[in-house]
């Protein structure tokens, strides 16, 4: 009995995808759930897993080729290898019968061999056992002397390390008790040579086909452009009392919720009172109509290897400052993976996107549509600012709105950054709704 690998539904208005790579040969023993091929969509990367035990008796989708939702990828072969150990059964049974036949020629001691050999074989039948037959055909399974990548080593990353002969001592590993994930090995092999040997790996010129993600984001900031009516306002943010409040309860927010407090939190609850008070902010242009969101779904940018992903987090109002920093580094971690499902991009109201983690001074951030804002943060500088009348060093940060203009008046962007502002400088507004 067989069953079909289909590819399974890719989410809303995600029709096909491309075969990246098997991770699976024809013939290969497979079990259920474990990944047989990987898909790569116009948003995420995702692996199509076994639907059962068996064996991959055949792949209909070579790597490269586009496959629609539905398609069929391949067949795994149930109980496979059942059916070849009941062969390896029957067949000792016949020699048995072959080893009591007596050529009477051959002298007593040969009868008598063959009949110690008839007592041992129905020994063994009385106690339930197996015959022994004593001869030279029988092969042992050889024993598997397992590795230490073998013990630790998830089968796709195997697959990857082993195609490309590397040595994993040379890798250090993210996941659980420092194992390596799939992410790992993907952002070890694309450490970029330094730029003497680029043209000595590479030759002159370097010619690479674009994934469907890069020329997807490619399709969408060139749609961005063309169809919103985009402005970008700018701002500038003391950050002094956010870090002092970070340094004062660090400790206190480790220990308690097992995970730091960053900038993050910070910058997501200043956005959501803001679009609370201008919620043109969080709404978009449908055909005729002006959507306003009574929700607030924070995107937040996050580089990987293969692009920039815009992974949601959802309900960011009913979240605390202790959630959101679990949240955000759960979802960066699966995003950096390539673990990333349909659902973790979706239905996103604003952007935050993060330049100055690159070292980024100052941007125009290009919006996310169909979302009407984005907001840009950047790094943070010690500059020399007057301060009631007095010149201080202070740690600041550009912040930078870009917005559609067509549903965002002038007058709604410049209050809603002076919100964020307001809020980031003296943070205790954002514990009493102000």
């Amino acid at each position: 009995m067989s069953e079909k690998i289909l590819v399974p539904v890719l989410g809303e208005s995600i029709t096909e995808a491309t075969v990246a790579k098997w991770l699976k040969n024809k013939g290969d023993s497979i079990e259920t759930d474990e990944p047989l091929v990987e898909l790569e969509t116009d948003k995420v990367n995702l692996e199509v897993p076994s639907p059962v035990d068996g064996i991959l008796s055949e792949i209909n989708a070579n790597n490269g080729q586009v496959v629609e939702v539905g398609a069929i990828l391949g067949l795994v072969t149930q109980n496979g290898e059942v059916k070849k150990t009941k062969k390896e059964i029957v067949q000792p049974k016949k020699k048995i019968e072959k080893s009591l036949e007596v050529d009477e020629s051959s002298g007593p001691d040969l009868f008598n061999k063959n009949v110690i050999k008839l007592e041992k074989s129905a020994i063994t039948k009385q106690n339930g056992e197996q015959p022994l037959v004593l001869n030279k055909e029988i092969k042992t399974k050889p024993k598997v002397i397992k590795t230490e990548s073998s013990q630790t080593l998830s089968p796709a990353v195997r697959k990857i390390v082993e195609e490309n002969k590397i040595d994993i001592k040379n890798i250090e590993g993210s996941g659980k008790d420092g194992r390596l994930t799939k992410g790992d090995v993907i952002r070890w092999m694309s450490i970029a040579p330094k730029p003497s040997e680029r043209k000595v790996l590479y030759g002159q010129e370097e010619r690479i086909k674009m994934t469907r993600l890069r020329m997807t984001i490619a399709k969408r900031l060139k749609q961005a452009q063309e169809t919103a009516a985009m402005l970008t306002t700018f701002n500038e943010v003391d950050m002094n009392s956010v870090i002092e409040m970070r340094k004062e309860h660090q400790e206190d927010f480790q220990n308690q919720f097992g995970i730091k407090l960053g900038f993050m939190s910070f910058f997501v609850k200043a956005c959501v009172v803001g679009l609370k008070n201008f919620p043109a902010i969080n709404a978009e242009i449908d055909n005729e109509d002006i959507v306003y969101k009574n929700y607030y779904n924070i995107s937040f940018a996050v580089g990987t290897e293969k692009g920039l992903v815009v992974p949601v987090l959802r309900n960011s109002d009913e979240l605390s400052f202790a959630d959101i920093e679990k949240n955000i580094k759960n979802i960066s971690e699966k995003a950096r993976d390539g673990k990333l499902t349909i659902e973790d991009l979706q239905d996103g109201t604003f952007t935050i996107s993060n330049g100055g983690v690159y070292g980024s001074m100052l941007s125009t951030p290009i919006l996310n549509a169909p979302q009407s804002g984005i907001l840009g943060m950047h790094n943070i500088i010690e500059r020399p600012v007057v301060v009631n009348g007095e010149i201080k060093i202070r740690p600041m940060m550009y912040l930078a709105l870009s917005y559609d203009h067509r549903i965002i008046d002038g007058k709604d962007s410049v209050s809603f950054l002076k919100c964020i502002k307001e809020n980031l400088e003296d943070p205790r507004r954002l514990f009493l709704d102000l």
